[in-house]
């Protein structure tokens, strides 16, 4: 009876995993197969890509980076445009995110749980709603065509704020900041050289977050930049539609592979530090 009842529950057990495994193949493909289809567009050309789906690649790569590049595609200067907005709004996200959840999590203040609300409906209100106001506050400004607007307010990002504070509300020992304080260690020096290490699994998360966030924002620099100079990457790329008689697809879909290139890289290396992190703790025994 007992080797029955352990044969039942081991083909149990395996037909579970069985199904767990074709999910994880499922779901592995319906993420990588447009990605695929991308990369086998950019060595194709617009003829073939207008013929059908293929899913091998073609020999029309270097003819459609030619094609980029004799319709003024300014790669390198996209490239360090969406890296400067990129790189300096997810510094700024990061830090004074993790800054104001340290606050909400560590103080105790009239009006922190009202502060908390207000958080979440900003989470649940659309970026859109605002989109109208914000342009013309930056335009009373005189900030338009300027990357100002698209950097300084990455500060307040509510999603990310919860993100962190939800973080921090599992991992943080208060033990950790009271013997931090009875050291003579101030507020910001206690933040940026004891929390911030703790807390590197979370921030690096949150810096693929609003990098990959940044550097594919399209409509905001669209509205308000106006300086081709200033162009960032994903307007390059939007710009080579912009012929009435004739749209290279494969040029488009080879810049669009082009500018996938730092979000790769910069997931690269920011995955090793959630990796390194996840078992870090903040007290030893």
């Amino acid at each position: 009876m007992a080797d029955t009842l352990g044969k039942s529950y081991k083909a149990s057990l395996r037909i579970k995993e069985t199904i767990i495994y074709i999910c994880m193949i499922v779901l592995t493909l319906i993420a990588i197969v447009p990605v695929w289809i991308m990369l086998i567009n950019a060595t194709r050309t617009t003829e073939q890509i207008n013929a059908g789906l293929s899913f091998l690649p073609s020999t029309h790569a270097f003819d459609n980076w030619h094609a980029l590049t004799r319709r003024n595609f300014q790669i390198w200067q996209g490239f360090g445009n969406s890296a400067l907005i990129s790189v300096c709004a997810t510094i700024l996200c990061v830090y004074f995110s993790a800054l104001t959840a340290y606050g909400l999590h560590v103080y105790r203040f009239k009006g922190r749980n009202a502060l908390q609300g207000l958080i979440m409906i900003l989470i649940m209100l659309p970026a859109s709603l605002s989109f109208i106001g914000f342009y013309q506050f930056m335009a009373k400004l005189h900030l338009t065509d300027n990357y100002i607007p698209l950097i300084i307010p990455s500060i307040a990002a509510a999603g990310s704020v919860l993100f962190m504070k939800q973080y921090l509300d599992s991992i943080l020992n208060m033990e950790l900041v009271e013997a931090s304080r009875i050291d003579g260690a101030t507020e910001f020096m206690t933040f940026n050289r004891i929390i911030l290490p703790i807390i590197q699994p979370a921030l690096a998360t949150q810096a693929i977050f609003s990098f990959v966030a940044s550097w594919n924002n399209f409509m905001t620099p669209f509205v308000l930049l106006s300086s081709t100079k200033k162009y960032t990457l994903p307007m390059l790329v939007q710009m080579l539609r912009g012929d009435i008689y004739r749209t290279e697809y494969g040029g488009i879909y080879l810049g669009i592979a082009v500018s996938l290139i730092p979000i790769i890289v910069f997931y690269a290396f920011m995955s090793k530090y959630i990796i390194g992190g996840l078992t870090m703790g903040s007290v030893k025994e």
